[in-house]
């Protein structure tokens, strides 16, 4: 049979004795091949398809075998008294993702800040009654976290509302395969930020190894950052806390735990207790040396006095004043094409920049948490709580026993290990 045609029908076209016969059977047989030759030709492409993957460039690529991984896994070990042959295999299934290596990457050059833009992504309505839902949920241990450390409760929740969404957006990478990248493959085109990340990676291993876990459970940022707070695993092995004392750390799924990692965190920064992160100000209409007061960037160099001098008014000198001979620092906050606004930051704006080292992010997580703070109180949510026993378990030390919550693969979605 050749085209789904039998071929044994033709020698009957010869025997038949009518040429009419013969050349209407011909034609029919003729017909018969063609239709099918053609039926072939479709079921069968003429070509191969290429079956490359859509999102092909997003898979990665496994680490496995490369000579710069196989000596960081060999230095990291003995650093860090790991088992070598442990840090060898989790690394060989480290992928690089140029998901990662795009994401790390800054804005293009000549891209306007707008302070009220970005802080129109964070003050949605959504978010804030989120933050007051958290707060309502966990306002014994707001309290009790205020009452260790002096962090006051609106502090806490603008920062695990900016970083997360209180949980909502984690993030899905892998955080072994992100900080892989990062460290053996830091994009060009920036500073060179590779080194920190190789600690990150270390940091994360030796959690790993600590907890007997397989590290590529754990979801995060692009950045490697993991949980509610968004730590990085540094972080998570100096500064994450028990506070529930139920002998585990989990920044994923308990809100006393997360509620406490933040305030110890800020702690360690060096905050100070009631002093305001921010006096807002007015600047003088005269010319002044604006290029001096902004050169500290956020860092605090300047006494109210010297500020004065200058010109610039703390719209709220009493508080000011209450603090002391403490350090200001000029916050410029462009605002695309507008003039840009300015406040004067404390020693706790500074605290807040190294959770994230911009005053737009400081500012975020000021503003969320004071909206919270607001909208809480005028829905009538806030209620007392007694902080005797929050404050009995604030001072109680810490485990050190560190568990992190293990993310299904993919989903990002988290639950207790």
């Amino acid at each position: 049979m050749r085209y789904g045609v039998d071929m044994r029908l033709c020698p009957k076209l010869i025997i038949m004795r009518s040429p009419f016969q013969r050349k209407l059977m011909l034609a029919v047989w003729l017909g018969m091949v063609l239709i099918a030759g053609n039926a072939q030709a479709q079921a069968s492409p003429a070509a191969p398809r290429s079956l490359k993957p859509r999102g092909a460039a997003d898979v990665g690529t496994a680490y496995a075998g490369r000579a710069d991984v196989v000596d960081f896994a060999r230095r990291t070990a003995a650093d860090r008294e790991l088992d070598p042959r442990w840090v060898r295999r989790q690394l060989a299934g480290a992928k690089r993702l140029p998901a990662v290596q795009r994401l790390i990457m800054p804005p293009p050059v000549g891209t306007a800040k707008n302070w009220g833009a970005y802080r129109d992504r964070f003050l949605t309505s959504q978010r804030v009654q989120a933050g007051v839902e958290f707060w309502q949920q966990n306002e014994r241990w707001l309290q009790a976290a205020q009452a260790r450390w002096g962090v006051p409760p609106e502090v806490i929740v603008g920062i695990v509302g900016v970083e997360t969404f209180y949980g909502r957006i984690m993030g899905t990478f892998r955080v072994l395969d992100a900080l892989a990248t990062l460290s053996f493959d830091f994009p060009s085109g920036r500073s060179d930020r590779s080194e920190f990340f190789r600690e990150q990676l270390t940091e994360l291993l030796v959690l790993a190894h600590r907890q007997r876990t397989d590290p590529a459970t754990w979801r995060g940022s692009y950045a490697g950052a993991m949980g509610l707070p968004q730590f990085m695993p540094g972080n998570v092995n100096r500064l994450a806390i028990d506070f529930d004392e139920d002998g585990r750390i989990d920044l994923y799924t308990s809100a006393p735990d997360v509620i406490g990692s933040v305030a110890h965190f800020l702690a360690d920064a060096g905050w100070v207790s009631d002093l305001p992160a921010r006096h807002e100000v007015q600047l003088p209409l005269q010319a002044l040396d604006l290029p001096t007061l902004l050169a500290p960037d956020i860092r605090p160099s300047f006494t109210a006095d010297q500020l004065r001098a200058q010109g610039v008014k703390l719209s709220d000198e009493p508080a000011a004043a209450a603090a002391g001979d403490g350090l200001l620092a000029l916050v410029e906050l462009q605002m695309g094409e507008a003039p840009p606004t300015y406040v004067a930051g404390t020693q706790n704006f500074w605290v807040l920049s190294r959770y994230n080292r911009s005053s737009y992010y400081v500012m975020a997580v000021l503003s969320l948490g004071e909206e919270v703070k607001r909208q809480r109180l005028q829905s009538g949510s806030a209620k007392g709580v007694a902080v005797e026993d929050g404050a009995n378990i604030a001072d109680a030390a810490p485990a050190r026993t560190v568990t992190l919550a293990r993310c299904k693969p993919r989903t990002g979605r988290c639950a207790q290990a």
